[in-house]
């Protein structure tokens, strides 16, 4: 069966029946949706449809940044900015060199394909973790730390990777390259959300249509990621600062009291549905990999990338452990294991160019990195919570 509105139909259906199952047997709401996915994979009339790089950054990744953006608050941004940055450049930058390093010399990749998955696979998920902690109920410090982190990383990430992609089709890249590349790629992310929210917010100051008002914050929340996107930009920084001007600034317009409730419910509605396709597909791709042959490299993998994830934290975090802003040693705990992958790794690998060396290997163990990060951090994350007395022992 195609992606038609009808298939569309049956994947909400199941999404809104695993999100009651899931409730009852106290799942996290991620894993129970993958295991649906792969279930229905094996259906006759499953959808046939690619979780590409295109599905996840036009339609399904933009609603998603949008929301989990627009609830941060200036404040606790300013506040714990210093960490947050540096756990979002130095750390990726950190975790990308130890997953490369490591893939080289104990899978015995080349370089090229090496430091590609290294890259690809180090920045954490914002859908994966926005969601996971969510569901379980974290709050304070700890949740802005993880979230912001996971929104945030992506633009070095994106970076890094554009460089690497650039190596390994034989161009030359200086560091005045990369330093424009910077420059282009995050900060004019940041002027394409800026100006786009700007643009909302002075019409939305000149109407209190709760309808009228949905629809703009919509277009802020698309816009900006086309916008930055069609013109070489972070697309992600984009939605997040579209999304984080229009949740904080008040001095062009404001979202009118009825249209607040209205806009919140939207917006809730609209990450519900678009979490729910993104694990649903996830578990659906997951069912048509075959990971016997590549299990050496895929443990490899993962146990470098848990490593990267090490070592991106404690240090990063250690250099504050004099200051008013230390992290609590049980918070880098949860840092460092709650750091998943998910799609946003996924559609990266689908989208590598035909010509990158082991390029079925990467997104094979891509696959296995994240498939792991699901089942076994995702199922863990709540009861490591529990045991830090970061939620109730009640929580279900």
């Amino acid at each position: 069966m195609e992606l038609t509105f009808q298939s569309y139909a049956l994947l909400l259906l199941v999404a809104a029946v695993v999100a009651m199952a899931t409730r009852r047997m106290r799942l996290p709401y991620s894993v129970g949706l993958v295991v649906a996915g792969i279930a229905l994979a094996m259906l006759p009339f499953a959808p046939h449809v690619g979780l590409t790089k295109d599905l996840l950054f036009s339609a399904l990744l933009p609603p998603l940044l949008f929301e989990a953006s627009f609830y941060l608050r200036w404040p606790d941004l300013r506040r714990d900015g210093a960490v947050i940055v540096l756990l979002a450049t130095l750390g990726v930058v950190l975790s990308a060199v130890v997953t490369a390093a490591g893939m080289h010399a104990l899978a015995e990749w080349p370089w090229v394909a090496a430091a590609v998955f290294g890259v690809l696979i180090a920045a954490t998920d914002p859908v994966s973790v926005v969601a996971t902690f969510r569901d379980a109920r974290a709050h304070g410090r700890l949740l802005l730390l993880i979230e912001a982190e996971s929104l945030l990383n992506d633009g070095t990430a994106a970076v890094a990777f554009a460089v690497v992609i650039a190596v390994a089709a034989g161009q030359q890249v200086s560091a005045g390259g990369i330093a424009g590349m910077l420059a282009l790629t995050i900060g004019g992310g940041v002027i394409c959300g800026g100006a786009v929210a700007a643009g909302a917010l002075l019409l939305i100051g000149r109407t209190e249509d709760h309808l009228v008002e949905i629809s703009l914050t919509a277009i802020a929340a698309y816009g900006s990621f086309l916008l930055a996107d069609h013109f070489g930009m972070s697309g992600v920084l984009a939605t997040i600062t579209a999304g984080v001007t229009m949740g904080n600034y008040r001095g062009l317009g404001e979202v009118s009291e009825r249209g607040k409730e209205a806009v919140q419910a939207f917006w809730d509605f609209a990450a519900f549905v678009a979490n729910s396709l993104v694990f649903l597909l996830i578990g659906m791709h997951e069912a048509q990999r075959s990971f016997v042959a590549i299990l050496p490299a895929a443990g490899a993998a993962i146990a470098l990338v848990t490593a990267g994830r090490a070592v991106a934290i404690y240090p990063c975090c250690a250099m504050f452990a004099g200051s008013g802003l230390r992290v609590a040693m049980k918070h880098q705990h949860v840092l460092f294991w709650g750091g998943l992958r998910g799609a946003l790794a996924l559609a990266l690998a689908l989208a590598l160019p035909t010509d990158i060396p082991r390029r079925e290997d990467i997104v094979t163990v891509t696959f296995g990195v994240v498939a792991f990060s699901v089942f076994v951090q995702g199922l863990t994350v709540a009861p490591l919570l529990r045991r830090m007395g970061e939620i109730p022992r009640n929580h279900n």
